[in-house]
């Protein structure tokens, strides 16, 4: 059996997520209760990392997608949201 996500994981998981969807209070709802389970500061900066690669592929995304809802041809996107990457060229999750 695998054992289940501690509840640190899920704060940094939840810190990242909570970047990548612009929700203040979660963020600071998050940060607060990751300081509270000993995480350092570095950790924590780190999840906020994660949430802003994530947040730029989706912004990349939604750039193209936007532009073909009008009918503009869409642009080739390295966003890894995207479902494209290139292998040793750097993306939004690299």
């Amino acid at each position: 059996m695998k054992e289940p996500m501690d509840e640190r994981m899920k704060e940094l998981i939840a810190i990242g997520a909570s970047i990548a969807g612009h929700c203040q209070p979660c963020l600071m709802y998050h940060v607060s209760k990751a300081k509270g389970l000993g995480i350092d500061a570095e950790l924590i900066r780190a999840a906020m990392e994660v949430g802003h690669m994530v947040e730029k592929g989706s912004m990349a995304a939604m750039g193209d997608f936007a532009k073909g809802v009008l009918g503009a041809p869409a642009q080739e996107s390295s966003a890894c949201c995207a479902g494209k990457s290139v292998p040793g060229e750097k993306s939004c999750c690299s």
